[in-house]
């Protein structure tokens, strides 16, 4: 709650304070009368109350739900976070937005995004559209060819992170303990730091980072973002270090040098005569550490939340689980192969995806004019083919698509699966994010770690969710946890 209304509270004051200004933007009339239908609401703050309402709720849904049945199906206009979008609705969206990335629109982040991740040097307009695309090697360092040889990693940490964080407890809350392992682990793979008391000071602050991600840019302190900016500096100066030890290592080592992913990026921007600044590194890495935590926390979390309701899915799971184990060995780790027969498991994962996406959308900036659906869409306005928490339900809960679409049901993800752009947790093709094998490989190694060794119960049963803007389970989503008698079966 903190992350909408406190600083919204700031916002209000604000624009009752300036009540010319309010007059003069509310009572601007567009000089282009074909806008997609829909309204911008409140001057300054736009419809951005509602829509925290709503995620603060744990219906999302509802505020995108409600706008396209009072205006159009397909886009309407609002307003939200300083900007004026146009909500591109459905699998046609999808599509249409996807596949115009470069052409009709770009990458967009919000002003608190933009000053929290990027180092304080480079936050400028041009810099930053470039800094937050993904580097260009980055889809071959994450590909399935380059990932199998961090399977064994992921599965060992999984069963160290298991015997410190769980076993020793009857009741543990998921959610935290997921980020915790979803940190150390990106840390590891990224730039092979396994020091678990250097990371934990790194975590605490990346907390504090991320809950001012989505807040109003009042750099006042007391506020979210103010907190966050904070973090942000500490955070980046820690990585300037580390980047600098590491240049030094490959001019004085070479080849000996860990050739994780920091490595690949100091390496082939030197090679590609684009020599990035240690800032414009720093930056990138911590986008890369946003984006990769907290995507898998929430789907650990939520895969186990309907397992503990859904015996029969549970049973399945652990059965398929299981015969992996076996085949593995009580002293063996996971290889890649073992990864791909988890395939109920992944429909699993999907079908929770699906009910509570990790990463609810991202922004798009229009570039040019363009007409979509008979409408204008003026360039420089911002476009959300899934923005956010919500528009991402305009298909993943419709039933055209998904046929009693609130009913857990993973055979969804059987033969086909779901038609083209109707489920974009990773958004879709050709813009599919480079991150998707990583994310289902941690997903699915620390899966199996957790259900062949526990069987646990929901402490609360009716814990309420709510967006921030990601899914959080409002106490963390705590679990009593009893120990397998045996092993294999």
């Amino acid at each position: 709650m903190d992350l909408f209304f406190s600083d919204l509270l700031y916002l209000i004051l604000l624009s009752i304070s300036l009540p010319i200004v309010i007059l003069i933007i509310y009572s601007r009339k567009s000089s282009n009368p074909n806008l997609p239908p829909g309204t911008l609401g409140w001057p300054v703050i736009g419809e951005t109350m509602e829509f925290a309402l709503a995620c603060q709720g744990g219906n999302p849904a509802k505020f995108v739900k409600d706008r396209m049945n009072k205006y159009s199906p397909q886009v309407f206009k609002t307003s939200l976070l300083e900007a004026n979008m146009a909500v591109i609705c459905g699998a046609s969206g999808n599509k249409f937005l996807f596949s115009n990335e470069d052409k009709l629109v770009v990458s967009w982040w919000q002003r608190s995004m933009k000053k929290i991740l990027c180092f304080p040097s480079v936050f400028d307009e041009t810099l930053v559209r470039d800094n937050f695309k993904p580097p260009i090697f980055l889809p071959q360092f994450l590909k399935p060819e380059a990932l199998q040889h961090y399977i064994a990693v992921m599965d060992s940490m999984a069963v160290e992170h298991i015997k410190i964080y769980w076993s020793p407890l009857g009741e543990v809350k998921v959610f935290p303990v997921a980020k915790k392992y979803s940190f150390a682990l990106a840390f590891q793979v990224f730039m092979s730091i396994a020091d678990p008391q250097y990371v934990e000071m790194i975590y605490h602050p990346f907390q504090i980072l991320t809950q001012g991600f989505l807040s109003v840019p009042i750099d006042i302190p007391g506020t979210a973002f103010n907190r966050a900016l904070k973090a942000s500096k500490f955070i980046h100066g820690e990585l300037l270090e580390i980047i600098r030890k590491r240049k030094m290592e490959l001019e004085q080592k070479g080849e000996s040098t860990p050739r994780d992913l920091l490595s690949h990026m100091l390496s082939a921007w030197h090679e590609n005569g684009d020599v990035k600044s240690e800032m414009e590194i720093s930056t990138q890495v911590i986008c890369l550490l946003f984006a990769t935590h907290h995507t898998t926390r929430s789907v650990i979390t939520f895969i186990l939340k309907y397992l503990a309701e859904f015996p029969d899915v549970y049973s399945k799971v652990l059965k398929e689980q299981m015969e992996i184990a076996k085949s593995k060995g009580p002293e063996g780790f996971l290889k890649w192969d073992d990864i791909q027969k988890m395939k109920y498991t992944w429909n699993v994962a999907n079908e929770t995806m699906r009910l509570i996406p990790p990463v609810q959308g991202t922004f798009r900036e229009a570039i040019t004019d363009f007409t979509y659906a008979g409408f204008t869409i003026p360039k420089g306005w911002k476009l959300c083919p899934k923005v956010m928490h919500w528009n991402v339900n305009t298909t993943h809960k419709d039933p055209k698509y998904f046929p009693n679409p609130d009913k857990f049901d993973p055979s969804r993800f059987e033969g086909k699966g779901p038609q083209p752009y109707t489920f974009v947790p990773f958004g879709g093709v050709p813009r599919m994010c480079p991150g998707r094998e990583y994310a289902r490989a941690q997903v699915l190694a620390f899966i199996h770690n957790v259900v062949t060794t526990f069987k646990w119960e929901t402490v609360d049963p009716s814990e309420k969710v709510a967006y921030n803007p990601t899914p959080i389970p409002s106490k963390g989503f705590p679990i009593h946890l009893r120990h397998l008698e045996n092993e294999f079966i």
